[in-house]
C-alpha cells in the first residue's frame, strides 16, 4: 500500500497544526478522511477546506474518552468505509517546574499525550487485524521523545509514545500493519496556545515569560504542509522514525555515545 488512493484515514488533532498538514497531504492523494479534534471551530474550517478535495467527515472528540472514541470510529466507518490509516496525532505541550509537579498535572499530560494514543490504537488495531487487509499507524511523538530535556511531563509522555510505536511495529508486522512514529522538531503550530487553553484545573501551560521565546522557536521550523509531505515520504519508505529536520541530530549523537559508553566492556578472555 504505497499511494493509498481510496483508503480511509482517521486523524486525531486533524483540525489544525500537524494533523491538518497530514490531512491535506492525504486528501491530495485521494484518501477519504475522518478528521477529529476537540476544537469545533477548527473542525468546521478543516471540513470547508478538505471537502473541496476529498470525502471528509469531521467529529468532535476528546481523545481521553474511550467510549467516545469507539462511537466516533463506528460512525466514521459507517460513513466512509473501513479505516486502514490511523494517525494518532492529538496532543498538548505540558510544562511544569519540578518543584511544582502535582498528580493532576501528570494525569492531564499522560491522559492526552499517551492514553490518547493508546485509545486510538486499541480502537482500530483489532479491526485492522480482524479484516486482514493490513494498514498503517503513525503516532506523533517529538524529538523530545528521543532526547530528553528538563520538561519532564512532556518528555515522559513522548518517550512513552516512541517506545509504544517501536514495539507495536514489531508486534503488528506479521499482520501486514506498518507503524511509524513522527518525531518532529520545531513546527509552526499553535500548540502553546492550545495547551494553555486545555489546562482545566491543572496549570501545565508555559508561564507567560517563556511563551514568546518558545513560539518563536516553533515558528523557526517547518510549516505544517511540509510536515504532512514528510509523513507521506516516511510512510512510503516504511521508516520507523519520521523527522522534520536536523535539529535533533547532535543531541542524538551525544546521547547514543553516552549510552554506548555506559555499557560495560566485555571481560578480557581468561580473566578471573
Amino acid at each position: 500500500m504505497q499511494e493509498w488512493e481510496g483508503s480511509v484515514a482517521f486523524v486525531t488533532g486533524g483540525g489544525q497544526g500537524i494533523g491538518l498538514g497530514i490531512a491535506r497531504a492525504l486528501a491530495k492523494r485521494g484518501v477519504g478522511l475522518a478528521v477529529v479534534d476537540i476544537d469545533e471551530a477548527a473542525l468546521a474550517r478543516a471540513k470547508d477546506e478538505l471537502s473541496q478535495v476529498t470525502a471528509v467527515e469531521t467529529f468532535r472528540l476528546d481523545v481521553r474518552d474511550r467510549a467516545g472514541f469507539a462511537a466516533v470510529a463506528d460512525e466514521a466507518e459507517a460513513k466512509l468505509g473501513h479505516v486502514n490509516l490511523l494517525f494518532n496525532n492529538a496532543g498538548i505541550a505540558p510544562y511544569s517546574p519540578a518543584a511544582e509537579l502535582r498528580y493532576e498535572k501528570w494525569d492531564l499530560a499522560i491522559d492526552v499525550n499517551l492514553k490518547g494514543v493508546v485509545n486510538g490504537v486499541q480502537t482500530f488495531l483489532p479491526r485492522m487485524i480482524e479484516r486482514g487487509q493490513g494498514g498503517y499507524v503513525v503516532n506523533t511523538a517529538s524529538g523530545a521523545g528521543l532526547v530528553a530535556d528538563g520538561n519532564v511531563l512532556y518528555a515522559t509522555t513522548k518517550f512513552a509514545v516512541v517506545g509504544l510505536s517501536e514495539s507495536l511495529r514489531q508486534a503488528t508486522a506479521r499482520h501486514g500493519i506498518d507503524v511509524s512514529v513522527l518525531c518532529p522538531g520545531p513546527v509552526d503550530t499553535d500548540i502553546v496556545r492550545n495547551t494553555r487553553s486545555a489546562n482545566e484545573n491543572a496549570s501545565v501551560g508555559l508561564p507567560e515569560n517563556l511563551v514568546a521565546d518558545v513560539e518563536a522557536f516553533l515558528k523557526s521550523g517547518a510549516d505544517i504542509d511540509s510536515v504532512g509531505e514528510m509523513v507521506i515520504a516516511g510512510m512510503r519508505a516504511r521508516s520507523t522514525w519520521i523527522h522534520t529536520g536536523q535539529e535533533v541530530r547532535p543531541y542524538l549523537e551525544k546521547r547514543m555515545k553516552e549510552l554506548l559508553d555506559s555499557v560495560p566492556a566485555p571481560a578480557a578472555s581468561g580473566a578471573r
